[in-house]
């Protein structure tokens, strides 16, 4: 009668050959995204992202550029192709840089005084009550109006509220549990974006603000901020008689 025949085990090669079993829950998930960016044409997802950017008229988020994928790509993907194209656009007139709501292509600050020549339109200046005003609330963030008040030392007419608010610089969040329950204000994602931060946490020391609202200040309040305020008093003084 013949030995039954002894079973091998798998040898190093047999293995190796044998694909790996994925397991269920966010493992698997994970290896069929790292599996679906190797099978990605970055070429082509570059240029689809490059297209996107610069016909944006608005920042577009890391989760807005992953849709622009057919195949799912994990944020860090997304970030390391944005990085490869901002290097593209590192000696350029333009470049690609990272704000509060998303990516965004932008023109060097330097080559605004080039830019400047086809619209000759001057930009929008405020007064001191509308800048201090925005500088209170960026750095005290949320505060009410009477914050604003008494850290300015005089009184805050509405309309120097609304401009921030129509420049979309600033919002109203919330009241205070307090008497009145006076509206609390706060910065806004446009607000950043606008100074080119993204987050808060990159706003300038409270010295170089003071010096950049400095030189955007005009030297007589607006018009409109002038009639709000000799409203507010009159309307005061005749809640007082």
């Amino acid at each position: 009668m013949s030995e039954p025949a002894e079973q091998s085990l798998p040898s190093e090669h047999d293995t190796a050959d044998r694909p790996e079993p994925i397991e269920e829950g966010g493992d698997s998930v994970r290896t069929d995204v790292v599996e679906a960016e190797h099978a990605v044409d970055t070429v082509q997802l570059l240029r689809i992202f490059e297209a996107a950017l610069l016909t944006s008229p608005e920042p577009l988020s890391n989760t807005e550029l992953k849709r622009l994928s057919e195949i799912p790509v994990e944020t860090k993907f997304v970030e390391d192709l944005l990085q490869q194209l901002a290097d593209k656009y590192a000696t350029s007139g333009v470049e690609l840089s990272r704000v509060a709501s998303g990516w965004r292509f932008r023109a060097r600050p330097e080559m605004q005084v080039h830019l400047d020549k086809l619209d000759p339109q001057k930009p929008p200046r405020y007064s001191r009550a509308v800048l201090e005003t925005l500088a209170i609330i960026a750095y005290r963030q949320p505060v009410t109006r009477g914050d604003i008040e008494e850290i300015r030392g005089v009184a805050v007419s509405s309309q120097v509220l609304k401009t921030l608010e129509s420049r979309g610089w600033i919002e109203s969040i919330g009241t205070r549990d307090t008497p009145g329950k006076p509206a609390l204000y706060a910065t806004t994602p446009q607000f950043m974006d606008d100074l080119n931060l993204r987050s808060l946490q990159e706003l300038p020391a409270l010295e170089e603000m003071g010096t950049l609202l400095e030189e955007g200040i005009v030297d007589e309040p607006a018009k409109a901020e002038s009639e709000a305020a000799g409203s507010a008093t009159t309307e005061s003084e005749t809640n007082a008689v």
